[in-house]
């Protein structure tokens, strides 16, 4: 036996200084892209566009360019031209062998929207878009005409290929022209899509009125044009006529307008708004800050519906409404069509991808500024007001009475739950701010007891992985206990029987182990509400909780982190604490405490929700790829893992 461990430790790699590795800027991202643009999938493809169309907008913004140019090429480049200032090309201050253009391109955390004095609002913060898009691209050039004169660098993979070059004069051109190609290394058979960029072109015309769009595009997929101008001087009230173009609506026309904050508030930026309802279809918000999409939300919508239901409150109780004061939130999103953009100065996301907005005084500015709007509005159009809160009380009046049977309904699905995994409820009578947690095993339904907020936290532990919907014989479906449990808990049908508004709790969020297992386990439980319950996604009330799979203490100091990559990052550089730093692993939610598991995955204030969404530019696709990794051929999966396996980044396990 002593032999046998001698010869493991001396085969085995020591663990020594040599063992730390520290990887460049450009070779980090090209390592983990998921920290940066959210992964290797066609939204973050994508995503590297818009990187660099919000450099653009931002120079429009600032008042210095006047047009933005998106192309795309046969080869699959791309080039996103402006008439702005130009990137500067001189040398750095401190690095005086690189100009500034490649310290943009090759450093991340550099950039010009820092300190605030070259751009007032920015959608760009962090100083990474332009060095990320770099470092994931085979082939990148950038030409800049600056001070007369035109300046061109290449790069491959982050690497610069040259100098900074000077071309010649350009005594009629300004401004910056990035020209790049998608890594296939990271993106494999990914192809950037003319429809989804024509799509972008076009909502960044809205979002600032100020700026001529040029599209041009050298591929056709048979809908998109190859050549188009977008330019709206109505802004969002022009694109909200545009896409409700043909539906019947309560105001004749939308409640829009926007707000200087330098003048009402003495802060730079503003906030652009429209809205209309209508009984046509269902309604949907969508929000933008910095002209950056925010498909979560975040404070800045929170401050728009405040706005709105007070005006509608205060206006009920003017005419001698008194039903008006049952209006919630629910009721104006039902039918209601909005879209909201504002513009603030050092804005704070959640994320690198900014999909939600966390700046706390956004909330009080856009509040403050559509209400007093809003307000003379309804006082001015009595006719489109009226028709608005008829509406809307008729929808309050609808939930209520749902409610009222829904309250034997909750009690029911209480005492018939008898399994390992049976429904602990939460007190409140009301849907609006509940939240049902469903957990993995009786374990994670322990701690989770223990760490939950008794009025709108519920929880409903299941027993092992549910059934593949896609995957069985249509006879299993209904007689799954699991999946029988789970809709009674919910208060829902499946599939043409669901009806969204018998649902039982505001969020409905997925909280499984951050392993392997607790991934599958989440994708079944996705693969059955997209195919049994897809309105509930559509309508936002479903999320995947994002529990730590680490804890790092030095002394008082403690942080949790969910990812290898982060974890090392904090080893290197320390907490701040003192003493060595102690890791531990968390091998799943039944190993922590109530205390653990309330501070980083369900107390609101601190935890982190990804909201689960259909990308609506492409739902074909979506369809497709649910069926060919969870459907009944396992060939098809199998076809799927060849042509994806040189992408999957090494794991420690």
């Amino acid at each position: 036996m002593s032999d046998l461990l001698s010869g493991a430790q001396t085969n085995a790699k020591e663990y020594d200084a040599s063992s730390i590795q520290v990887l460049e800027d450009m070779e980090h991202v090209r390592l983990r892209p998921g920290m940066y643009i959210g992964g290797k999938d066609d939204r973050a493809l994508h995503h590297m566009v818009a990187e660099i169309i919000d450099n653009s907008m931002d120079e429009a913004v600032a008042g210095h360019a006047t047009w933005i140019e998106l192309e795309l090429h046969e080869n699959g480049h791309v080039t996103v031209r402006d008439n702005g200032r130009g990137i500067p090309t001189d040398p750095h201050p401190k690095d005086p062998s690189k100009s500034a253009l490649e310290i943009i391109f090759c450093t991340l955390n550099a950039g010009g929207k820092f300190s605030g004095d070259s751009y007032e609002t920015s959608g760009g913060l962090h100083g990474v878009g332009s060095s990320v898009v770099n470092a994931l691209s085979d082939h990148l050039r950038v030409e800049v005409a600056r001070n007369r004169e035109l300046f061109a660098m290449e790069f491959s993979r982050g690497i610069p290929q040259g100098k900074l070059e000077k071309i010649g004069a350009a005594p009629n051109r300004r401004g910056t022209a990035v020209t790049f190609h998608p890594d296939p290394d990271i993106f494999g058979a990914l192809k950037l899509k003319p429809a989804r960029l024509f799509a972008m072109a076009r909502s960044k015309a809205y979002l600032f009125s100020g700026v001529e769009i040029r599209w041009k595009t050298a591929q056709t997929d048979g809908d998109t044009p190859q050549e188009a101008t977008f330019h709206f001087p109505g802004g969002l009230s022009d694109y909200l006529n545009e896409t409700l173009k043909g539906s019947t609506t309560y105001a004749e026309h939308p409640f829009g307008g926007t707000v200087d904050f330098r003048e009402k508030f003495n802060a730079p930026g503003k906030v652009e708004w429209s809205i209309n309802w209508t009984p046509s279809r269902d309604g949907f918000i969508q929000s933008y800050c910095n002209t950056i999409p925010t498909p979560e939300g975040g404070t800045h919508e929170a401050g728009f519906w405040s706005a709105i239901l007070k005006g509608v409150k205060a206006y009920g109780e003017l005419v001698g409404n008194k039903k008006a004061a049952t209006i919630t939130r629910d009721d104006l999103i039902t039918g209601g069509c909005a879209l909201v953009s504002c513009f603030i100065r050092e804005p704070e996301f959640v994320g690198q991808t900014k999909d939600r907005l966390a700046t706390v005084d956004a909330q009080r500015m856009v509040e403050n500024a559509v209400r007093d709007h809003f307000d003379n509005w309804l006082a001015a159009d009595t006719k489109s007001a009226g028709a608005i809160l008829d509406f809307l009380v008729l929808r309050a009046e609808e939930r209520l009475r749902r409610r009222q049977e829904k309250e034997t309904a909750r009690k029911t699905a209480t005492k018939k739950l008898r399994l390992p995994g049976k429904l602990t409820d939460c007190t409140s009578k009301n849907r609006e701010g509940t939240e049902l947690f469903i957990v993995e095993g009786d374990s994670a339904g322990g701690s989770g007891k223990g760490a939950r907020n008794r009025v709108n936290q519920a929880l409903l532990p299941l027993k092992g992985k549910i059934l593949n919907v896609l995957g069985a014989a249509s006879g299993k479906l209904n007689t799954n206990a699991e999946i029988n449990d789970l809709c009674e808990a919910l208060g829902v049908g499946m599939g043409s029987k669901f009806v969204l508004d018998d649902l039982r709790y505001d969020k409905i969020i997925i909280m499984t182990d951050a392993d392997v297992d607790g991934a599958h386990i989440a994708a079944l439980l996705m693969t059955f509400f997209y195919t049994q319950m897809r309105p509930m996604i559509d309508a936002g009330h479903l999320y995947l909780a994002c529990p730590p799979l680490y804890r790092l203490t030095q002394g008082a100091k403690r942080v949790y982190v969910s990812d290898d990559a982060e974890k090392d990052m904090w080893l290197e550089k320390g907490l701040g604490g003192k003493g060595k730093i102690d890791l531990q692993r968390f091998k799943g939610l039944g190993e922590m405490d109530a205390k653990d598991l309330k501070e980083t995955t369900m107390d609101p204030n601190t935890r982190k929700l990804i909201r689960v969404t259909v990308d609506e530019d492409m739902p074909g696709e979506t369809s497709d790829l649910v069926e060919r990794l969870m459907g009944k051929k396992p060939e098809l999966r199998y076809q799927y893992i060849q042509e994806n396996a040189q992408f999957v980044e090494e794991l420690d396990v």
